[in-house]
């Protein structure tokens, strides 16, 4: 069975979203798509929080929020408990994020990168295990 990857995002990152939904289903990802299904204005934290419960109620893993910069959804997202959203840019922070944060999230800024960036960061976020060691410590504290 394959892993579900929950992803949402507003209307700014809905146009990046539209290509990692297929590109996760290129991968053999199962895809919870949790909106928005369109470019008309919504708000960004009612979209986190939906990703946000997906992920704390275990339909998801993981999940990807975006939205034009990826900094409103990562603050709105890190406001549910259990969630560690990351806001990305670019392969480095999504290994480091996964490695050193057990980063649930993904936090990506549909106005800011490439599609190509933004389907690396991805990748790299999905195969990047966490290192545990020193940082459980620390990820512990953040529960």
């Amino acid at each position: 069975m394959a892993e579900t990857i929950a992803i949402a995002s507003d209307h700014a990152g809905f146009d990046l979203k539209t290509l990692l939904v297929a590109d996760l289903k290129t991968l053999g990802f199962d895809v919870l798509d949790l909106g928005t299904d369109g470019p008309a204005s919504v708000d960004y934290p009612d979209f986190a929080a939906t990703l946000a419960a997906a992920v704390i109620d275990g339909r998801s893993r993981r999940g990807v929020v975006i939205c034009g910069t990826g900094i409103g959804v990562s603050i709105a997202a890190n406001r549910h408990r259990g969630i560690r959203a990351a806001l990305c840019h670019d392969t480095t922070s999504a290994r480091l994020a996964r490695q050193h944060n057990d980063a649930n999230v993904l936090a990506l800024g549909g106005r800011l990168l490439g599609a190509e960036t933004a389907k690396d960061t991805l990748r790299v976020f999905l195969v990047t295990e966490f290192e545990g060691g020193r940082h459980a410590r620390r990820v512990q504290k953040l529960a």
